[in-house]
């Protein structure tokens, strides 16, 4: 080697620790900017709080917010996709910090409440936990209110915005814990990425039965990856000196706790984690019955954690009237016509095409991403299966257990289609959460084959850009909006108020009636529902007007001839005229109203306003 060759190599050699440093630097600027840009975006959404109803959390919320939001995840999945441990790791958490962020918008932007279903009755449930009329164990699924009670008593917060916090402190560990899984069946890094940046897209909300919101079904199925995750450490870790009293391993005990914990937040989605462990040991008993060497002959079997989550969910669940209807309820509508998801969607349809819509165009907007990852994941498995793949034997194992558990989750998934169509797409969304996982392992395989195909920096960008596409659609759609023909459900203090006046002082004899909703449900949110667990009973004298018979201007006869105080929002008033397009009701019907000698204007505010109506009955005396 010559001495002009020496010198060059000793140049280079030294000139590696500082190129290594330039990188680390630049990534680490990077990063800085990363965060800086979703700091900035929560400093500006939080100095900006809404002043009105916003029908859309995303047209509401600054222009600078979103850039910076949109920056950090362009950070976010750079690094989680190129880079590896501690970079990663930051990555990782960028993303998942700008995530949460934007559901923690309603919080961020001062939201009185956010959800006018389910949410108020939840809202109830609380504030009779908080005023001692109800003791949590009294209710099916204590977790989520009690959590919210703990945050109003030791946080101060009002009980609404304890409720919301719940709502995100349920959410985080989805970020959490999806690319924990990866990591632990033996996905690559470049799995563990991919699956973080998937779980940003927060596939398990569809907007039909499932919500960003306070919802106990939603709020459970981002607790679900962490009973997976339980199970995964139960089988992959199996080192005897960690074991408790009695033969227990502490990830035995782990995966109790977590299906309890599980259980108390939602009972559902128990039985879709009962049907995948069931899975599990059904294929782990078929592996030793065909197999004398396989890695699934080294896992301990789940077959006495099934029994035992099945007594679990039993003692708890068959003992609760809720339950026992509900289920009577599904079978009675495998048998009834017109019941059922295709009933459903054929409504759905005849209405969108009224007002220049369809179900074709909605499917794309709300569920485009998760059919793309579905068929990712679905070709993917057919590969495992063919042996095509180049997983190793232990990470394939995993795979097959979970794409195996498929097959009888979407059996359920049927049974529920044919009779509720509302726990149908509830399905969906632990389905999606299994679906989340597959993808880390299946999208990671994507992108190495195409690198192999063109270049390795090359196939991580086309990752990046489909990954990033698929981020922006899911997180346009995971807070309803007029995109997907669903207002924002945003609570005003105006709205509040004016619905706690008209059930405090309007006449208790007089039922309460709205226009395409049934108001009960703020008698739930403001009263509370003194202890009774009924869900969707009404605990006030209310209904809806008869469309037909207001739009021909028969206000006295538009609630069964009877008197009625009838109340509207701007809620009600940005779906009916905006949204709907006047489908059901005109803004002609509601101005006339003002002038018609049977209404009388008892509340008025920006928000909301009450007519007292005079029934035929009366006019005829």
């Amino acid at each position: 080697m010559s001495l002009l060759s020496i010198h060059a190599y000793r140049y280079w050699i030294d000139r590696i620790p500082f190129r290594e440093s330039m990188k680390r630097s630049t990534l680490n600027i990077t990063l800085a900017i990363g965060f800086l840009a979703v700091a900035t975006g929560i400093l500006v959404a939080r100095a900006n709080p809404a002043t009105s109803y916003e029908s859309s959390i995303y047209t509401g919320t600054p222009t600078i917010t979103w850039l910076g939001f949109g920056l950090a995840l362009a950070v976010a999945v750079s690094t989680a996709l190129v880079c590896r441990g501690r970079e990663q790791a930051f990555g990782i958490a960028l993303g998942g910090t700008t995530v949460t962020s934007i559901v923690s918008l309603p919080i961020l932007r001062n939201y009185r409440f956010s959800g006018m279903g389910d949410a108020l009755t939840h809202l109830g449930w609380t504030r009779d936990i908080v005023n001692g009329e109800m003791a949590p164990h009294e209710l099916f699924y204590p977790a989520v209110h009690t959590l919210a009670s703990v945050l109003h008593y030791v946080g101060g917060v009002p009980i609404e915005r304890g409720l919301l916090f719940s709502m995100v402190v349920l959410f985080v560990p989805f970020l959490v814990f999806v690319p924990l899984i990866v990591r632990e069946i033996g996905g690559s890094g470049m799995a563990i990425g991919v699956a973080a940046i998937v779980s940003w897209m927060v596939l398990p909300i569809n907007n039909v039965a499932t919500h960003m919101g306070v919802h106990t079904n939603s709020n459970a199925l981002f607790l679900v990856p962490v009973v997976l995750f339980a199970f995964v450490a139960y089988l992959r870790r199996r080192a005897t000196i960690e074991r408790l009293p009695f033969g227990l391993s502490p990830f035995s005990l782990l995966i109790f706790l977590t299906g309890i914990g599980l259980l108390l937040v939602h009972p559902q989605h128990m039985i879709g984690v009962l049907v995948l462990v069931g899975s599990i040991a059904g294929v782990q008993f078929l592996a030793r019955r065909r197999f004398d060497d396989h890695p699934m002959l080294d896992h301990p079997t789940m077959y006495a954690h099934t029994a035992v989550l099945g007594i679990i969910f039993s003692l708890w669940a068959v003992s609760n009237d809720r339950f026992r209807n509900a289920v009577t309820g599904t079978i009675e509508g495998l048998f009834e016509e017109d019941v059922g998801g295709g009933a459903e969607v054929e409504q759905r349809d005849s209405s969108l095409e009224a007002i220049g819509g369809s179900i074709a165009e909605l499917f794309v907007t709300m569920f485009l991403e998760l059919a793309i990852v579905s068929l990712v994941v679905g070709f993917f498995v057919l590969l495992v299966w063919l042996g095509r793949s180049k997983l190793d034997p232990e990470t394939k194992s995993f795979v097959n257990y979970l794409a195996l558990a498929l097959v009888p989750l979407s059996g359920l998934f049927l049974v529920y289609f044919l009779g509720t169509p509302t726990m149908a797409f509830r399905q969906i969304g632990f389905i999606a959460v299994i679906l989340t996982v597959l993808a880390g392992v299946a999208l990671a395989q994507a992108i190495g084959a195409l690198s192999n195909v063109i270049t390795q920096p090359g196939g991580t960008a086309v990752g990046a850009l489909l990954l990033s596409a698929c981020l922006v659609l899911g997180l346009l759609t995971v807070f309803s909006s007029p995109i997907i023909y669903n207002p924002g459900q945003h609570v005003t203090d105006e709205k509040f108020s004016g619905y706690e006046t008209a059930l405090d002082d309007a006449d208790s004899e007089t039922a309460i009636a709205g226009m395409g909703y049934d108001p009960y449900r703020y008698d739930h949110g403001i009263n509370g529902l003194g202890g009774e667990e009924t869900l969707s009973g009404g605990t006030a004298d209310s209904g809806m007007v008869n469309s037909d018979e207001f739009e021909a201007g028969n206000y006295s006869g538009a609630y069964d001839g009877a008197d009625y105080n009838f109340l509207v929002s701007e809620y009600e008033v940005t779906r009916e005229i905006e949204v709907y397009q006047e489908l059901y009701h005109s803004e002609d019907a509601l101005a006339d109203l003002e002038t018609d000698p049977s209404a009388d204007k008892l509340i008025s505010n920006d928000e909301f306003r009450m007519y007292a109506v005079e029934g035929e009955a009366d006019e005829e005396a």
